[in-house]
Order: structure tokens, then sequence, then C-alpha cells
């Protein structure tokens, strides 16, 4: 199987290493990272990453309005993209996957397990 891409956009650097070093090491994925939400945007459409992690809650543009510029954008568009939030509450859940946000995962997640829960929301399981 070929190694898979995640981009990482969270404006907490912590959040950034943590993750990026659990999916590196648990599943020998390439992860490359982004501090915001414009950042996450080109970064998604030039290095073209087999799925998004997105915060929600970042400063000047938020993980929705940054979901939402994705999915305008042609290059963009199908990559799947899954939520890292603090907010997980059912009906938070509802209103992301009618938005098409495949899942959200909360915050702290367990880094030994996040690796697989992306997989399985995304079938690579």
């Amino acid at each position: 199987m070929a190694v898979k891409k995640i981009l990482v956009v969270d404006n907490e650097q912590y959040i950034r290493e943590v993750t990026k070093i659990c999916l590196q090491t648990t599943a020998k994925w390439q992860v490359v990272t982004a501090s915001s939400g414009t950042e996450g945007v080109q970064k998604a459409e030039t290095e073209k990453p087999d799925a998004i992690l997105l915060d929600v809650m970042m400063p000047d543009m938020d993980g929705i309005t940054t979901f939402k510029y994705l999915q305008e954008n042609s290059t963009t568009q199908q990559i799947p993209v899954i939520l890292l939030t603090a907010k997980v509450q059912n009906a938070d859940r509802n209103r992301y996957k009618d938005l098409g946000i495949k899942a959200a995962i909360a915050k702290p997640f367990s880094p030994l397990t996040l690796a697989q829960e992306i997989s399985e929301v995304l079938g690579w399981a």
C-alpha cells in the first residue's frame, strides 16, 4: 500500500507536533502541517494529501470556513476532511456530517489510537 499523506491544520504548535509524531510513528504516514486555515488551503492545493485533519477553533479563519474554501476548490474538494475539535456534541456531529465532513475526533485525542481512528473513518483499515 502506498504511504498516506496527511495534512494537519491547527493553530496550536503543540497539537501539530504531537499529531505529526504520532502519525509518523504509529502508521508511517507522511505528515504535512499548516498553522492556519489560509495556509491549510494553500498546502492542500500543492501537497494533495490523502486526508486533512482540521482544527475547528482557529483565529482568522475557523475550521468550518476553511472546509468551505476546500470544497469550493476543484483541486481540494475530493480530499476527505476529519475535524479535530473539543466540540463533539451530537448536534455538532450531525451538522458536520451534513456539511460533508467525514468525522470529528475529540480533543484531547489518544496519540496511540489516532491513526487507527483515521483509518477506520476513511476505510483504510
